[in-house]
Order: structure tokens, then sequence, then C-alpha cells
């Protein structure tokens, strides 16, 4: 779990860096946006078995939320489908 939380923080961080970088392209801010959604919904599809593991998740998810971010459909679903397999 802290593994796709690092991976996420860092794809998010990417892409915020390319939004704001004078010069950046419409292809290169898809692309960050690619890979941060991507990380993201590895963390919504991560079947958590353990206690630990589903608060860090849950935690992790929430302070995301917070910040708007957890707002696509496939989010949710994603969610949803990682309980029935835990």
């Amino acid at each position: 779990m802290q593994a796709l939380i690092g991976a996420h923080e860092a794809a998010y961080v990417g892409l915020h860096r390319v939004v704001h970088r004078g010069g950046s392209n419409s292809h290169d801010r898809k692309r960050a946006d690619r890979i941060e959604e991507e990380a993201l919904l590895a963390i919504c599809s991560y079947p958590a078995i353990s206690r630990g593991y589903r608060r860090a998740k849950a935690e992790y998810l929430l302070t995301t939320e917070a910040r708007g971010e957890l707002d696509l459909e496939e989010h949710m679903q994603a969610i949803l489908h990682s309980m029935m397999r835990g």
C-alpha cells in the first residue's frame, strides 16, 4: 500500500509540475494526468486485506477526496470492487 501511495504522490507532484511549467503542451499535460489517474486508480483498486492497509487506504483516499480529486466514476467502482476482493 505504501508503494502505491508513494507512486501516486510522485505522479501528483509530477502532474502539477507539468501543468504549472511554462511551455508545457497539451500532450505533456494529458500524459501526466493519465499517469496520475492510473496511480490513483491503483490505490482505489487495491484489495486492502489487513486492518492496517485498510486504514492507510482510507486515510489516503479521504485526504485525496478532500482536495477534490476522487471525482471519477471509475474511482468509486474500483473502490467497491476492491472491497469485494478483500
